[in-house]
């Protein structure tokens, strides 16, 4: 039976070095202390304290540790101009100082949260407090412009510009603007972009003059300011519990902060990814139940790992290596470090007709021989069309994300779908894959969507991971290659693999107006109609590459749960 909280709490406030008051609720066990602290440094009101992901404070403070969750400098009720990432390295600095020295506390901090409440760690950690034991940060965009703005050159539209208009609207309540806050407000629950060449709301030009977002769209590519705001962790060496999602957009910067401290530290680098999208963390992503063993097992994981690093008991074998939730057997695989596997790679096949006939296009594996192709090879082509762009569908990047069945995506004209013959075993992947695809653009500019999904028997066909970019288009035939949101999936006999491609996603990714210029600088009447062959066989090199690893025993029991 879990325990109940029996402690106290109160507001605990500090001042920073440049006279700014931060406040926090500090939350005290019950009995003889000191205790260890546990931080989240958040900006959206520390009541809420990210229980959209985890249990109440309340509950880790009846676990015997100091909770302390702090509104950032100008959120919630904390002095200051709040400016997205801005201030936190010294902030976090004098925050995790402060709470070291609480009454009741041992010294001893460790942070955690996912998001911001993530990022905040990071921070923290940059500048090296000697308080600061261990974090966990969960689902956070390491580095901002690839991370968390931008994906492989493609603006992550409705993402960004939907938490944009959230902080703006705590902006306006925290300013007493009842207009803007209720303009705001409305705007978040209705559709933002009804012209697919906009990308930055009206909401936002008129209520969000002081947005971050304006910022991201003045700088489509990496520069100072990109780097201004990226944490620094190149010194940092510190006990590290990583948590993501495969559908959530930001699993991009779990991976390379995982795969940056795993090369270099001496410390317990743990690494957990479940199937789920930003929020909530549950067994239901979008339409589809992974079962009991998806629902969330952090907050108990994160006790284990805090009662090891703050405490000093003995770390939990859980908490050794990766462990990752295996989509399809819907169970927990755990690897000692990243998965070792077996590259494999399938050429694109087609008479020509894969944008009409979803059993034309076919995956071949790049080992069989030349006559598994089928009849005379013939490049695909897609006309993309600005007026009725490819709509987003689930997937990490789309709200809401998740698993939707895409049958009617892939029915698209303007989509080329590829699809392997039934399995006759399973097939498990885990890891990074990459797609190749030989193409001849007519226009300067290009955006690519390509989409691995699993097809059952009945027609079903559920995304397992997707990946966008926008390309400049190199004169004549050439080679482009896009990195797919990483997975860990294993397909049952009878069950085959598919992968869509289209040069659209919107509203989840800002639309390629084909002119070559940003698409801030486009109207709707400026967009131009995108043309794509795409080179099928062999000989073409239009081939997707996965990461095979060995299936799971049929027989071996799913981990207990956490």
């Amino acid at each position: 039976m879990a325990l109940q909280f029996q402690g106290t709490k109160y507001l605990g406030a500090m001042v920073t070095q440049d006279g700014v008051r931060l406040e926090a609720d500090v939350y005290v066990p019950s009995g003889a202390g000191p205790f260890p602290v546990l931080l989240m440094r958040q900006p959206y009101g520390r009541e809420i304290a990210s229980t959209v992901v985890y249990a109440h404070p309340t509950w880790y403070a009846a676990q015997g540790y100091m909770v302390v969750i702090q509104d950032v400098r100008g959120r919630g009720t904390s002095q200051g101009d709040f400016h997205v990432f801005e201030s936190e390295v010294r902030d976090g600095l004098e925050t995790v100082n402060w709470a070291a020295q609480l009454p009741g506390s041992n010294g001893r901090v460790g942070m955690y949260g996912f998001s911001y409440q993530g990022m905040t760690q990071l921070y923290a950690a940059q500048a090296k407090p000697d308080a600061l034991v261990a974090i966990a940060p969960a689902m956070v965009g390491y580095h901002p412009y690839a991370d968390w703005a931008y994906e492989n050159g493609a603006l992550l539209l409705q993402a960004g510009a939907g938490w944009a208009i959230q902080l703006a609207a705590e902006t306006a309540r925290l300013q007493g603007d009842l207009q803007a806050y209720t303009a705001l407000y409305e705007a978040a629950r209705q559709p933002l972009f009804q012209n697919p060449t906009m990308v930055c709301p009206q909401v936002l030009a008129r209520y969000g003059l002081d947005s971050f977002f304006h910022q991201w769209l003045a700088h489509p590519q990496t520069d100072a300011y990109w780097e201004k705001i990226t944490p620094d962790l190149s010194q940092v060496d510190l006990p590290m519990l990583h948590i993501g999602g495969w559908f959530d957009p930001y699993l991009r910067g779990d991976i390379r902060l995982y795969k940056e401290m795993a090369a270099r530290s001496h410390c317990p680098q743990p690494f957990w990814v479940g199937p789920w999208s930003h929020i909530p963390w549950d067994c239901r992503v979008g339409n589809r139940d992974f079962g009991s063993q998806a629902e969330s097992p952090i907050d108990r994981l994160q006790v284990r790992w805090f009662d090891h690093t703050l405490k000093g008991h003995p770390l939990d074998e859980a908490l050794s290596g990766i462990s990752w939730f295996e989509m399809g057997t819907n169970r927990w695989r755990q690897f000692k470090g990243w998965p070792e596997a077996q590259r494999q790679q399938w050429c694109l096949a087609s008479s020509g007709l894969a944008s009409i006939r979803q059993g034309d296009g076919t995956l071949v594996s790049m080992d069989e021989d030349s006559a598994a192709l089928g009849p005379p090879l013939t490049d695909d082509t897609i006309v993309h069309d600005p007026w009725r762009p490819v709509p987003a569908l689930g997937g990490h990047a789309a709200i809401p994300a998740g698993v939707f069945d895409r049958a009617s995506i892939d029915g698209r004209s303007d989509v080329l779908t590829y699809t392997t013959a039934p399995l006759t075993t399973p097939l498990a992947i885990a890891g990074e894959i990459t797609v190749t695809l030989t193409a001849e653009v007519d226009r300067p500019s290009f955006d690519l969507f390509v989409t691995l999904s699993e097809v059952f028997p009945g027609g079903t066909i559920y995304p397992l991971c997707q990946g966008y970019g926008r390309f400049e288009t190199v004169d004549g035939e050439s080679a482009y290659q896009l990195p797919l949101q990483p997975t860990c999936f294993c397909l049952a006999e009878g069950q085959a693999l598919r992968l869509s491609i289209s040069a659209a996603c919107f509203p989840a990714y800002a639309m390629n107006p084909g002119t070559g210029h940003g698409g801030g600088q486009n109207s709707l009447m400026d967009a131009k109609i995108i043309t794509l062959v795409i080179k099928a066989g062999k000989e073409a090199n239009s081939v997707i590459d996965v990461p095979v690893v060995p299936p799971l025993p049929v027989m071996n029991r799913a981990m207990e749960s956490m």
